[in-house]
C-alpha cells in the first residue's frame, strides 16, 4: 500500500531585498559582471562599490583568478535594495547594521523588521512634509498666476 502525504508544503519566506522586479540582465550561471558593468547598471561609481564592500555594506564579492571583482545577480539585487534604503534617508551606519543582520539569518528578523518600521515612519513623515510643501507651492503658483492675469487685464 502506498501512503501519500497530503500535508501542504510551506516554504519559508524568502528575504529578497530587491524591488518587485529583480535586476537580472543575465541568467544565473552566466551572471558575472565587472565593476564597470555594475557601475553602468546601477549608476553607482566603482569607488562607491569598493567602499560599500570595504565597510561591510556589501558581502565579499567573488574575485577572478586575477583578483578582479566578479559581481553576480544577487549582488545586483542587494545593490538595488541598498539604493532604495539610501533613498529613504537611512544613514549608512544603519544600512551597514542592516547588512550585518541579514548575514545573521532568520534569528535577526525581528530586529530587521523594527529597523524597517522606523525607517518607514521616517519616510511617511518626510512624505507628509513634502506634501505640505507642495501645497504651499501650489498656493503660491495660483496666487502669481491670478495676479499676472489681473495685471494683464488692467
Amino acid at each position: 500500500m502506498t501512503v501519500i502525504d497530503s500535508t501542504p508544503v510551506t516554504s519559508s519566506p524568502v528575504d529578497t531585498c530587491a524591488s518587485t522586479e529583480p535586476v537580472r540582465p543575465r541568467p544565473d550561471g552566466q551572471d558575472r559582471y565587472t565593476i564597470s558593468e555594475v557601475a553602468a547598471l546601477t549608476g553607482l561609481r566603482p569607488h562607491t562599490l569598493r567602499w560599500y564592500e570595504q565597510i561591510g555594506l556589501m558581502p565579499q564579492v567573488e574575485r577572478s583568478h586575477a583578483g578582479q571583482r566578479r559581481f553576480d545577480n544577487r549582488d545586483l539585487e542587494w545593490l538595488a535594495c541598498v539604493t532604495k534604503l539610501r533613498l529613504t534617508g537611512m544613514p549608512v551606519a544603519h544600512m551597514v547594521r542592516y547588512a550585518e543582520l541579514v548575514r545573521q539569518g532568520p534569528a535577526s528578523y525581528g530586529e530587521r523588521q523594527r529597523m524597517l518600521e522606523r525607517t518607514r515612519r521616517d519616510v511617511l513623515a518626510r512624505i507628509a512634509e513634502l506634501h505640505d510643501t507642495l501645497t504651499l507651492l501650489d498656493t503660491k503658483i495660483d496666487f502669481y498666476a491670478d495676479a499676472h492675469r489681473a495685471s494683464e487685464g488692467a
